[in-house]
């Protein structure tokens, strides 16, 4: 019903920069319009729980974990279903597996994309 495919991923030194993207397809969308729909981005480490990073609203408002404002910032492009997230002055923290989650009605995740972060 909803795929999300996120990419972007990939080993960088600390203090360097990232961009992630999410593309979202699926049936779902010749009912509903992605514009509508809340994007997210999630990261998790092994063992520990999935935390929030980012999202952003249909209407663009947008929230981020304390941990992280300030470096990182969500945006999406309606037109081509994605969702970003531009990371910069990565830390070795940052390190983990993100996750992109799609909001409307119930919710949805991609598959993931790791993040690594050298010292």
């Amino acid at each position: 019903q909803v795929q999300l495919v996120e990419s972007g991923g990939g080993l960088v030194q600390a203090g360097g920069s990232l961009r992630l993207s999410c593309a979202a397809s699926g049936s779902i969308f010749s009912i509903i319009s992605f514009r509508i729909c809340t994007m997210g981005w999630y990261r998790q480490a092994p063992g520990k729980q999935r935390e929030l990073v980012a999202t952003i609203s249909s209407g663009g408002n947008t929230n981020y974990a304390d941990s992280v404002k300030g470096r990182f910032t969500i945006s999406r492009d309606n037109t081509k279903n994605t969702v970003y997230l531009q990371m910069n002055s990565l830390k070795p923290e940052d390190t983990d597996v993100y996750y992109c989650k799609l909001e409307y009605g119930s919710y949805y995740w991609g598959k993931g994309t790791l993040v690594t972060v050298s010292s």
